[in-house]
């Protein structure tokens, strides 16, 4: 290194980031912040998308830190009232409120609008974590508490954390990555004693088919992955897995209202 090389190599602090030579920005923090003239670009950059995220996080467990026992039901946002899934959702939505559960969705159509329905006219908590899309409809009106998100990475914690267990009824590519990220929870022990129940056996049987014969027998799973999620097109017997599970881990009985 010469000499020169050394004095050009100017060094500048900036929290727990050193930055040198022509990294050194040309102003300061404090000055762009007051400087009124700056324009608003520094809004989207990643630092402060930190802080957005914080915030999520921060209103997200704010929100349902107290909601009780919960378990979440995922499926399509693109059927109508008239399809099968729909009756089947609204019923969920019920059954789980009977057990002593709030009831959490994506707060959007279909699907999760039938679950918040069963869910708000049984009298329970209804819940929808809204998520920011392009194509947003908004929360449906059958939501009772409802937290809106930009990052999906925050709203699928809060699925998490704060359920006991996923129900999960036919949908597409959304339901899918929740269905398999909480498959993933589960195999590497990240949550424990969480239940999966899918509804409708004849949706699901062709997924499990392939799972088994193609992931299963080329020794990309193990056998007792298999027993991550349970089928039923019985609403009631679900809901009663998820009961027995909670039972199972030693947790006291909710009593709703209590």
């Amino acid at each position: 290194m010469t000499e020169r090389w050394r004095q050009d190599r100017r060094e500048h602090r900036k929290g727990a980031v050193t930055l040198r030579g022509e990294r050194v920005p040309a102003s300061t923090t404090d000055q762009r912040l007051l400087d009124s003239r700056e324009p608003a670009d520094w809004l989207h950059a990643d630092p402060w998308r930190v802080l957005r995220i914080q915030a999520e996080f921060v209103e997200g467990f704010g929100t349902l830190a107290e909601l009780g026992p919960a378990v979440s039901v995922f499926g399509s946002a693109r059927i109508s009232p008239d399809h099968p899934s729909y009756r089947m959702a609204e019923q969920v939505g019920a059954e789980l409120v009977r057990a002593g559960y709030a009831v959490i969705t994506g707060g959007g159509p279909g699907v999760m609008e039938a679950a918040n329905k069963g869910a708000a006219e049984a009298g329970g908590t209804s819940v929808g974590l809204g998520i920011e899309l392009p194509f947003e409809t908004g929360l449906n009106d059958y939501v009772d508490v409802g937290v809106n998100f930009r990052y999906f990475f925050v709203r699928k914690t809060m699925f998490v954390k704060y359920s006991e267990g996923f129900v999960v009824l036919p949908g597409g590519v959304g339901t899918l990555d929740e269905l398999f990220e909480a498959i993933t929870l589960v195999q590497t022990g990240k949550i424990t004693s969480f239940p999966i129940v899918l509804l409708g056996n004849g949706f699901w049987a062709p997924l499990l088919d392939w799972i088994r014969d193609t992931l299963l027998a080329e020794g990309m799973i193990a056998e007792k992955d298999l027993e991550l999620v349970r089928t039923t097109d019985d609403v009631a017997e679900g809901v009663r897995w998820i009961v027995e599970a909670r039972a199972g881990r030693g947790a006291a009985p909710f009593t709703p209202g209590v």
